[in-house]
């Protein structure tokens, strides 16, 4: 979403701080750069230039051109200013009302209000524990009542029996009645959309807020919106009165200007962004890690939370079991790719790794993307059960059998092997002796953070966001930067995995022939 601003961003940046000292006319030169990316990111012009103008007061002054590396003084500047237009905190749905607890979907036709509030439901139902109904407004676009009544057959959420002829309002009205009788902790209101603003709209919509008296008032708009998303947010704040908003298709290839603009023209929150088309597709919006990855600067958390929803707790438990032991067969190795894959392959995985967001081009171009890990995976499923658990016994006849299977050469076949060889030797020597150097590495980190030894390290995968954001403070505050762990050196790598290798889940150490970051 944000590879194009992150790119211009990045360049502009690593400029300056190569510097040893900055001038007054080299942070305007830069901050003309900014700007010109942020616009090219179609952020709202008035939003730019008071972006570059905070920026400047603070960077051109006495106190930043007599630091020792001034360059990185005004990355911190620039970063900083984008987590005060993004919102400092990320802000969650506010349930804290009576029940039923109103939420009344607005936004225009086509921005996803309908997909949206199946999510939220979703989510609340799924997460909280909440009782939730939903009721569709739109009696104008035709099937919309019927799509949001297949969305909770799906879910499994109640929706509103559909009556025809019923109007917006009296609909409303029926809803937060039939959630009182029905014992619901939220009833949401996915209410109608046009193809732009107009007055018609915009009674309607404060007269279903006035029967309904919702807690919260959602904008929905579409992440791909341009430079009209100002005028869009402003209309529904200022008629309508939204306590936040949801950005919707944050995967796509929008340049993430509408985040910037809507955010900093209303002053209310993004609370939550849709990143892909199923029920579960819904995420918090956190500023600070979207300034990061904006930035570069990678978001750890947001790839530990991954890891957490995505990983077998019991696959990774057997795989610790067996690297403790030292071994590490194919099978093994193919749930390490389809583990990666989940997490949204290589790429993905890069781009939450601090400082590494830049090495994805380098790896397309050695021929290292997702699509190698699907070549992988096909060589280990042409294999037998004997040939996956004992790679030793491939011989020329049973490669050409395999590759036959797979698509592929033996070249592939070998590139695996050699692969899984340099793996299965990390395994041993993280499992070995004196409780193996993973145990030692992770001891000593648990130590440098304050948790005494490796019985206070704590269980990742059972941790809430909230506690996971206070684990990342509190490894900054103990000396562990983003971009690197304590006495491993910068650029985020692990020991005796190289400068440019990834770590992966569960002890996958990387893949052979990545170039190294310079």
């Amino acid at each position: 979403m944000f590879e194009t601003l992150q790119d211009r961003l990045g360049s502009i940046l690593n400029g300056l701080t190569g510097r040893g000292a900055l001038s007054e006319a080299d942070v305007s030169a830069a901050l003309r750069e900014v700007r010109r990316a942020l616009l090219e990111a179609d952020v709202a012009l008035e939003v730019v230039r008071s972006f570059t103008d905070a920026v400047r007061e603070k960077a051109v002054g006495a106190e930043i051109l007599k630091s020792i590396k001034p360059g990185q003084m005004v990355v911190k500047l620039v970063h900083d200013e984008l987590i005060s237009r993004l919102g400092s905190e990320g802000v969650s749905i506010d349930l804290n009302a009576a029940a039923p607890v109103v939420i009344m979907m607005v936004g225009l036709q086509g921005s996803g209000k309908t997909t949206t509030s199946g999510k939220i439901a979703n989510r609340l139902k799924t997460r909280d524990k909440k009782k939730v109904l939903m009721a569709s407004l739109d009696t104008r676009r035709p099937a919309a009542q019927e799509q949001l009544r297949q969305l909770g057959v799906q879910t499994g959420i109640d929706t509103l029996p559909i009556i025809q002829g019923q109007s917006p309002t009296d609909i409303a009205a029926r809803a937060v009645q039939a959630a009182k009788l029905g014992g619901h902790d939220v009833v949401i209101l996915d209410t109608a959309g046009r193809t732009h603003i107009d007055e018609p709209l915009m009674i309607e919509m404060a007269e279903i807020k006035r029967k309904s008296n919702p807690h919260e008032i959602l904008l929905v708009a579409d992440a791909l919106t341009g430079q009209d998303a100002v005028n869009l947010a402003r209309n529904f704040d200022d008629r309508v009165g939204i306590t936040g908003l949801v950005l919707t298709r944050m995967d796509g290839d929008g340049r993430g200007g509408a985040a910037l603009s809507m955010r900093a023209v209303t002053g209310k929150p993004i609370k939550l962004i849709g990143v892909g088309e199923k029920m579960g597709e819904l995420e918090e919006f956190h500023p600070r890690r979207v300034a990061d990855r904006i930035l570069g600067m990678g978001d750890i958390v947001s790839l530990v939370e991954k890891a957490a929803e995505n990983i077998d707790a019991e696959k990774a438990a057997a795989m610790a079991a067996k690297m403790a032991k030292g071994k590490f067969d194919l099978n093994d190795l193919a749930d390490q790719l389809r583990q990666m894959q989940k997490m949204g392959g290589m790429g993905g995985i890069m781009g939450l790794m601090p400082g590494m967001a830049g090495m994805k081009d380098k790896m397309s171009a050695a021929g290292l993307d997702d699509k190698l890990f699907g070549r992988q995976i096909a060589i280990i499923n042409s294999m037998t059960k004997a040939e996956r658990a004992n790679p030793d016994m491939l011989k020329h006849s049973r490669k050409k059998r395999i590759a036959a299977g797979s698509g592929t050469d033996a070249a592939d076949i070998n590139k695996l092997l050699k692969m899984h060889r340099q793996m299965a030797d990390m395994m041993k020597m993280m499992g070995g002796k004196k409780g193996g150097m993973m145990k030692q590495m992770m001891g000593g980190l648990a130590s440098k953070m304050g948790l005494g030894g490796m019985g206070g390290m704590p269980d990742l995968s059972s941790m809430d966001p909230k506690q996971l954001e206070a684990l990342a403070k509190q490894a900054e505050a103990a000396g562990i930067k983003p971009g690197g762990l304590p006495g491993l050196g910068g650029g985020g790598g692990l020991p005796g995995l190289g400068g440019g290798r990834l770590p992966g889940l569960g002890g996958l150490p990387g893949l052979p022939g990545l170039p190294k970051k310079k």
